[in-house]
């Protein structure tokens, strides 16, 4: 995931010979808005790595959104994981008023990239530093898949589990860092922003309240993961138990039989009807469990982890709220 910072320099050099030729267009599917420009063109500049930051500042901007130019890096669905900047993201990094990013192990690349912005007065949000100590260690439970070592990872050093949007107390908090963020760049529209919040955290706030009355009254808290576990904020804000054949984080995509055999035993102890998966899944693994378990009538559930959004389901209509929402359905059927 890192990208040293002599590759950094290079891509920012290759983007301004661009610009002197004419040639450094913009993707027009990452950008909502105007074309990207940032501040140079008079107009607000946000840039945001995942879709949660994106739909946040979308709702919290309101109409104001159209005056801007807002820039989702990973609009091409790509996971969060996987992504690293090309020339032109790092092109709109440099020279925007606000860059809203995870943090974390894979947000590595980000500290090199801020060194050469051209902008030296932008607002940064690192969505893992405003919780401080409320971020959450990666978690390996039992019967998971060991990862791989990586010989570049320092020998002791603790990874966190990034997937802190999946929260809607961590969701609240992020979105009253961004208003303020918007309302200092742009003082203008600042009530504005601040009514929009208000409206949106309402949201947020009957959000938490359904998925509190579906896991409150919940018999059997525990769910069977036949793939990654990247709910971990989710689980634990609602009591929530799990096991998965992969950690959230992990690179890893093959489970061996032990894994298998192990979460086909917890399926039969605990007598489920349902195993799940995270959206994108071949669901090659959860079938493997359910034929190694004596729970052949056993279904696939999916869970959105919210990670690989595009623009085409922008375009759709699909938001934060919308995947939760399918989210506490999915939990509804079965803990219901």
């Amino acid at each position: 995931m890192f990208i040293r910072k002599s590759f950094i320099t290079a891509m920012a050099m290759a983007v301004a010979a661009a610009g002197l030729t004419g040639c450094g267009a913009s993707r027009e599917s990452d950008t909502a808005g105007s074309a990207a420009g940032g501040n140079k063109s008079g107009r607000l500049s946000v840039v945001y790595t995942i879709f949660p930051e994106y739909d946040w500042v979308k709702q919290i901007m309101g109409d104001h959104a159209d005056e801007a130019d807002l820039t989702y890096l990973l609009s091409s669905g790509t996971d969060l994981h996987n992504y690293q900047p090309t020339a032109s993201d790092i092109m709109k990094i440099s020279t925007c008023d606000i860059f809203i990013h995870v943090g974390g192990e894979s947000d590595k690349w980000v500290e090199d990239a801020l060194d050469e912005a051209d902008n030296k007065d932008m607002q940064v949000i690192d969505l893992m530093e405003l919780l401080g100590g409320s971020a959450k260690e990666e978690e390996v439970k039992e019967g998971m898949e060991a990862e791989e070592e990586d010989e570049e990872e320092e020998e002791g050093e603790v990874e966190y589990d990034e997937h802190i949007w999946l929260s809607l107390k961590n969701a609240k908090t992020a979105c009253s860092v961004i208003n303020g963020a918007l309302a200092k760049a742009d003082p203008d529209h600042a009530a504005d922003y601040s009514s929009s919040l208000e409206d949106y955290t309402k949201k947020l706030d009957e959000m938490d309240e359904s998925f509190r009355s579906i896991t409150d009254s919940a018999e059997n808290k525990t769910l069977i993961f036949g793939d990654r576990f990247p709910f971990r904020y989710l689980f634990d804000d609602y009591g929530l138990d799990y096991y998965a054949a992969f950690a959230g984080c992990s690179a890893e995509s093959e489970a061996s039989f032990s894994t298998i055999s192990f979460l086909s035993e917890k399926l039969d102890q605990l007598e489920c009807d349902t195993i799940f998966t995270i959206e994108n899944s071949d669901k090659s693994i959860a079938e493997a469990v359910i034929r190694n378990s004596g729970r052949k009538d056993c279904s696939v559930a999916e869970l959105n982890s919210i990670q690989s959004v595009t623009m085409n389901d922008v375009n759709s209509g699909v938001t934060y709220l919308s995947l939760m929402q399918q989210n506490c359905d999915v939990l509804a059927e079965y803990l219901g």
